[in-house]
């Protein structure tokens, strides 16, 4: 049974007061009001409401009305607006909401179950045979297709074996361009299942080793037994220091091609010489702040903040070309070339001083500043890019080297308290390292119905979890070009702290060759050009007809 429809709920009837400019109101308003603190229909009247519930304690799904799916953004290819539906904007206020249990299966539910929302991207790129190196990890990638996914589900232990072996041996698998039997394609399966390996150090299956931004939340309530224990916590950290210097020694030695310490407060990517278009090895660091840069100074680390350089080169360039703007408008204008030209005053000409206050006589009324917070006035600039991308360190050459040394002995490497204390840093790598553990990626297959102009479309998803490294997006994009028939898009969730990774560090224009490094040629070709991404990272990709776009 339903209550009366007359009947208004006190939220609503709040609503309607507030309407009223007083006792006298519009019979017009006041029914436009009523209609739109009706209730939402009658599919929910059979549903009997509390009539006394507030705002506080209403449910969200009760007192939010459903969103139309965004449409497609003006320009863009009308054939792809099944896939748009698929997004949501990005709000900081609003969770993430988790997909209901339906009968059949829905590619919506997966692409609302994503671990952060996910941003309306900018517009596409021009199409392309190659897509943008991305440094960052993807904690999950949705890959959709009008053509099944069969190939990639229920693999043979052989074929699962011989996928393990091919990564061991770095064995690389070439495909012809269309693959006319996928499901009975042996090669396409082993090579598969070759691209989801990735190691891992330490293994602990108990915990949830990626991210460790943030994580106290997931890892609380979990098992360690290291907390209170400091002779575990030193036998932990000895071992996680022989793994961290067998893969600096790998990558010295041209035999990795990176690697990524993830630890509570930053995480850290390694390069070997020869990717990102840099000559020497680079290790960069993000996010950072103030103290860590002190201490890696006080350790004769150089480095640099790209991101941080590069706002201030735009802000200067565009201060000048809006000093120049005013200056000839000034002139035209009849004023003074000196009161447009005047330099503002600037923080760094403040030498401490305060003659100026025994000038006046008040020096012993007024409390003087000490030296570290005038310290930290001066430094206020690089004291705001703290925890921020902006404050992205990229260390190059021989300093690699010490930064090892320092990244070993560093005290806020490892947590003192919450759920992560005691627990060494997580090591990533695409090779097999000194005390790494060989994992795989989990990945499953989905078919569903997506909605489209007239109907509904059978829609195709392959859907891969955990830690996606940037050699096996490459790696899988190879794969579904010649399997999907060059055509299928992805949705692609990006861990945010590690899309720092992509600022470009210096260029010296000197090509450096990692032939026995274990990555496919095309990918290390990908791997090895110059990152343009800037801080952002790519969340939506898309072949058709073997051409890439991509919006980041």
């Amino acid at each position: 049974p339903g209550h009366s429809p007359s009947f208004k709920k006190p939220p609503a009837l709040l609503r309607l007061k507030r309407k009223r400019p007083g006792r006298r109101s519009d019979p017009a308003a006041a029914a436009e009001a009523a209609a739109a603190a009706a209730p939402r229909g009658s599919s929910v009247a059979a549903r009997r409401r509390n009539p006394f519930s507030s705002l506080d304690n209403a449910p969200q799904r009760a007192a939010t009305a459903p969103q139309p799916p965004p449409a497609a953004p003006a320009g863009g290819d009308p054939s792809a607006a099944p896939f748009w539906q698929f997004l949501e904007p990005a709000c900081e206020e609003k969770p993430p909401r988790r997909a209901e249990p339906a009968e059949s299966s829905d590619i919506l539910s997966l692409s609302q179950d994503l671990h952060s929302p996910l941003a309306v991207p900018k517009a596409p790129s021009s199409p392309r045979q190659e897509f943008p190196a991305d440094w960052s990890i993807k904690t999950r990638v949705l890959f959709m297709s009008s053509q099944p996914f069969t190939w990639a589900e229920h693999l043979k232990a052989q074929e699962e074996a011989q996928g393990f072996a091919q990564h061991c041996r770095a064995a690389q698998t070439t495909l012809p361009q269309n693959v006319q039997e996928p499901r009975l394609c042996t090669e396409l399966r082993c090579a598969f299942q070759q691209s989801l390996v990735y190691w891992l150090h330490p293994s602990l299956p108990w915990l949830p080793l990626f991210p460790r931004l943030g994580a106290d939340r997931r890892m609380a309530g979990k098992a360690c037994p290291w907390a209170q224990d400091e002779a575990l916590q030193q036998v932990l950290m000895s071992d996680w220091s022989v793994s961290f210097t067998s893969l600096y020694n790998l990558l010295r030695a041209r035999l990795c091609p990176y690697f990524y310490v993830c630890a509570a407060q930053f995480s850290v990517l390694f390069r070997a010489a020869g990717l990102a278009g840099s000559a020497v090895p680079t290790a960069a660091i993000v996010p950072t702040t103030r103290g860590l840069r002190e201490a890696m100074r006080s350790e004769g680390i150089e480095f640099s903040l790209p991101l941080l350089e590069e706002n201030r080169t735009r802000k200067q360039k565009n201060s000048v070309e809006s000093l120049e703007t005013e200056t000839i408008d000034g002139l035209g204008g009849g004023s003074s070339v000196e009161d447009v030209g005047e330099p503002a005053p600037s923080d760094d000409d403040d030498d401490g001083s305060f003659s100026w206050l025994e000038e006046m006589g008040v020096q012993d009324k007024v409390k003087k500043p000490d030296a570290i917070s005038i310290q930290l006035r001066k430094e206020r600039h690089e004291v705001q890019v703290d925890h921020r991308p902006e404050s992205l360190v990229l260390v190059r050459g021989s300093d690699t080297f010490t930064l090892l040394n320092f990244l070993i002995s560093c005290r806020s490497l490892v947590a003192v308290a919450g759920p992560q204390a005691g627990l060494p840093p997580t090591l990533l790598a695409p090779v097999a390292f000194r005390g790494g553990t060989m994992q795989t990626l989990k990945a499953r297959t989905v078919s569903g119905r997506a909605r489209v102009q007239g109907g509904f479309e059978d829609v195709f998803s392959l859907e891969v979890l955990g830690p996606v490294l940037p050699h096996a997006l490459h790696a899988l994009t190879l794969l579904l070009g010649p399997a999907q028939r060059g055509s299928f898009r992805a949705l692609l969730s990006p861990h945010e702290p590690s899309a720092a990774f992509n600022a470009a560090p210096p260029q010296e224009g000197v090509q450096q060759d990692l032939p026995a490094c274990g990555l496919h040629p095309k990918t290390l070709d990908q791997l090895s050009q110059s990152p343009t991404l800037g801080k952002s990272s790519i969340r939506l990709l898309e072949m058709k007809d073997f051409s890439y776009t991509w919006k980041a």
